[in-house]
């Protein structure tokens, strides 16, 4: 099984990521919110397992398709590990998904943000965009070293919850040049305004999601659906989760 891959004819426009990860077989109606919300949209990201998984999944290749059609930026989900996970093992991963999925680029997950990482991040970016990857996305999860802004053409410089988001300083004024900014939040009360606390914290792309606990990413961003809890469906993919570990 193949998908054709398309490249989109210029940048994502919309100021919303969404990484959903649920299976479209098992929750429907919130893909299809994410469909309809497709103008507002940066990008979402694909995680089928954690990843792309051994073989293609029908369910996310036809949801996938249709995001296509409505001109949605795709970006398949893959674990860096903080640059421990070899090199060949995420080249892999990014042509499975522009095969299987015709996705339109990366949301890179556990990138270091030291400097001593920086040229490992500029092989692996460079491979993408041999590879056919027209959007980059590095998730950091906390602001990272200037090196990297030029590698990608986004950047998540936050992820964690509302609570500690409300104690999060604005990015600096005066940023290296390269890559947007994105905040990934969850734990974000119904009647927060999560869009302004972004653009006060200099962040052109964002997402907000209710969801808490171990898997915050099973949640819609507030607006674009029911607020169910999320129903893992076997294989799903885990959680970005741009934040170093404790050394």
């Amino acid at each position: 099984m193949s998908t054709p891959t398309s490249t989109p004819t210029s940048a994502p426009a919309g100021t919303l990521l969404v990484p959903y990860y649920e299976h479209p077989s098992v929750r429907p109606a919130e893909w299809a919110a994410i469909l309809a919300a497709a103008p507002r949209l940066y990008g979402v990201v694909l995680n089928p397992a954690s990843g792309p998984g051994d073989r293609p999944d029908a369910a996310f290749a036809e949801t996938a398709a249709r995001l296509r059609t409505a001109g949605v930026t795709l970006l398949g989900y893959a674990d860096t590990g903080y640059g421990g996970r070899p090199y060949e093992d995420v080249e892999d991963e990014l042509r499975r998904y522009r095969a299987w999925y015709g996705t339109h680029g990366v949301f890179l997950d556990q990138v270091a943000s030291g400097a001593g990482e920086a040229r490992h991040y500029e092989r692996l970016t460079t491979a993408a965009r041999t590879l056919g990857c027209v959007t980059l996305v590095l998730n950091h999860g906390t602001r990272p070293h200037p090196a990297y802004a030029p590698l990608a053409d986004l950047q998540v410089t936050f992820e964690g919850p509302w609570s500690a988001y409300l104690r999060t300083p604005a990015e600096p004024a005066h940023r290296p040049a390269g890559a947007r900014v994105c905040h990934l939040v969850y734990g974000v009360p119904p009647d927060a305004d999560a869009a302004g606390a972004a653009r006060a914290r200099g962040a052109t792309v964002h997402c907000a999601v209710p969801g808490t606990g171990a898997h915050p990413w099973g949640t819609l961003p507030h607006g674009l659906g029911p607020r169910v809890p999320p129903a893992r469906a076997p294989g799903t993919g885990t959680e970005p989760s741009g934040r170093e570990p404790a050394r």
